[in-house]
Order: C-alpha cells, then sequence, then structure tokens
C-alpha cells in the first residue's frame, strides 16, 4: 500500500492482499456477500486499489524531489491558487476535498511553481486532518527554502459532516499563515476567491 506495511515489512503485493482479505471481512461483517450480490466479486480488489492510490503519499518514494533557485530579487509574492485536492478523513476515512491556495515570500531561494502542487498531492494522499495538511506543506516550504513568510490556505468540503452526523453541506477553511505573510498588508493577496 505504499511504505512499508504495520507488519514491518515492504512487500506490496503482501500488502494489497492484506487489505483485500480485510475489505472482504468488512463486506461479511455487513452481511453482503459476492454470492448473492455477484457485483461484490471484485471490490476487495478495488478497494485496495483505491487505497494504494489515495493513500501514495505515505511512501516516501513519492515524495517530491523539488527544484529550487537562487533569489536575488526582493518582496515578490508568489501565490498559486485553485489547487483542487482530495483526501480522506483520517477520523471516518470518507473524502474531503476542495482546493488551496500556497503562497510564499521569496528570501534567498526560490522553488519551482508546480511545488505547491506537488506538496499538496504528497500532504493530502493519506488518511488526513485538514488542519493538519496546511501545516504540514507550510513547515515543507519553510524547512526547504526559508522564505520571509509562507501561507496555505485550504477550503475544503467534508462528507464526514455531509453524510453523517449533522448532514448539512458546507465549507472549512483552514489557514496556516507564517512569518511576514501574517501582516494584514498581505491578507487581500491570499484570499481563496479574490473575485468576491
Amino acid at each position: 500500500m505504499g511504505g512499508p506495511a504495520r507488519d514491518g515489512s515492504n512487500d506490496p503485493v503482501a500488502s494489497q492482499a492484506a487489505v483485500e482479505r480485510a475489505v472482504a471481512d468488512l463486506l461479511k461483517a455487513l452481511g453482503l456477500s459476492a454470492a448473492t450480490e455477484p457485483e461484490l466479486a471484485q471490490t476487495p480488489a478495488r478497494v485496495a486499489d483505491l487505497y494504494r492510490e489515495a493513500f501514495s503519499g505515505l511512501d516516501p518514494a513519492n515524495h517530491p524531489d523539488l527544484a529550487t533557485f537562487p533569489h536575488a530579487g526582493q518582496g515578490e509574492l508568489v501565490v498559486v491558487r485553485d489547487l483542487e485536492f482530495h483526501s480522506l478523513c483520517v477520523h471516518h476515512m470518507v473524502p474531503f476535498f476542495g482546493r488551496a491556495l500556497v503562497a510564499y515570500l521569496p528570501g534567498d531561494t526560490l522553488v519551482g511553481i508546480s511545488a505547491a502542487a506537488r506538496l499538496l498531492e504528497v500532504y493530502s494522499r493519506r488518511p488526513q486532518l485538514q488542519e493538519r495538511m496546511g501545516q504540514q506543506i507550510a513547515d515543507h516550504l519553510d524547512r526547504l527554502i526559508r522564505p520571509k513568510g509562507v501561507a496555505v490556505i485550504v477550503e475544503a468540503r467534508h462528507l464526514c459532516m455531509e453524510m453523517r452526523g449533522i448532514r448539512k453541506r458546507g465549507l472549512v477553511e483552514t489557514r496556516a499563515v507564517r512569518g511576514e505573510l501574517a501582516d494584514p498588508r498581505w491578507a487581500p493577496l491570499l484570499a481563496l476567491h479574490p473575485e468576491r
């Protein structure tokens, strides 16, 4: 399933088989059977494939090697907005999804413009909390390029709220804002919806 299995093995085939068995056991516990519902016959394999993809961010081999470049400019804010993502809520293992804005105020180093999308992909492809995901991306950029400021704003719908419990649709916004970008003068440039 990407990365070492909990038993310490690093065999993706064994891990895939273990997930398939677990899904088959879950279906059985729910009173479902491929014998009476033939469309369930491939469900354990399909779910295992889905989780391998959805949790690919856990595999260190999938972490991007981000290109960095020297920077001699002054004060140019870099903003990448409208980045779509899908993740799975760590509490209920159901999707949350939306879009993100990643911004930084460079110091002596720039990062390639696709870095924001690559980091969002890595940190969303695991069992996740929206609040933690934004912090992880901000931390990664801080460590990598030591910017003067960084901001990660995430807006998402959570199916754990929409399809169970309160059953209400809403948008959750989280902000990880650090350094000079915490100054209110930058706020208009860090809006997810600048047109509003």
